[in-house]
């Protein structure tokens, strides 16, 4: 009996392609990876003692997401917790608390801002990566929902000053901010997801 039921939902899926008909999936998951050397100090007294320490940041975000806030040109994307994880040098945190991440598409570069908060030994600490990709990396369709850059992966530039443009880490832990350069490479993927039907017993 559950034979012929899956032989028949099977007949449906397929005639459901054959008609046109489009069937509802999962949204995919887009995966954006950033792995840097951090340096040189731009402000700051780098009480993590991460200049010179190699980085990594990997955030996960649904592409069903509509933004939170967006302009003409940027959307802001509210995250869920354990959305990002961080590794600075010795230090490893997965945020616990929601945290956001924002596209800003402009004439010079592309850029990608991702805000979040978490604790490493006790310390409560506040991060901030930017990083700047290359201009027309992503399509405008990025204002509308999480999607890939291209292309992939690319290289990170370092600012050369706090407040300038080019990729940074800005952390605060105790009430002291730190801005570090970042030099490495910015990579995303977004697998598509495959729906099998289930083997049943003849």
């Amino acid at each position: 009996m559950l034979s012929r039921i899956t032989r028949v939902y099977a007949l449906v899926l397929i005639a459901a392609l054959v008609v046109g008909l489009s069937l509802p999936a999962a949204a995919k998951t887009l995966t954006i990876k950033i792995n840097a050397k951090l340096g040189p100090i731009l402000s700051g007294s780098d009480p993590g003692n991460l200049n010179g320490k190699q980085g990594s940041v990997t955030v996960k975000a649904s592409e069903s997401l509509s933004p939170t806030k967006h302009t003409s040109n940027s959307a802001t994307y509210t995250l869920p917790p354990g959305a990002i994880v961080i590794t600075a040098g010795s230090h490893h945190f997965k945020t616990t608390t929601k945290s956001t991440m924002t596209v800003t598409l402009t004439s010079s570069a592309d850029i990608l801002t991702l805000s979040a908060s978490g604790s490493i030994e006790g310390f409560n600490v506040q991060v901030t990566d930017t990083s700047y990709l290359k201009t027309g990396s992503w399509t405008s369709a990025v204002l509308k929902h999480p999607t890939t850059f291209s292309p992939t992966p690319q290289n990170l530039t370092p600012a050369k000053t706090a407040n300038g443009p080019g990729s940074k880490l800005k952390y605060t832990i105790a009430g002291s901010t730190t801005v570090l350069g970042v030099t490495g490479t910015a990579s995303n993927s977004d697998p598509a997801k495959f729906f099998f039907l289930p083997r049943t017993a003849e």
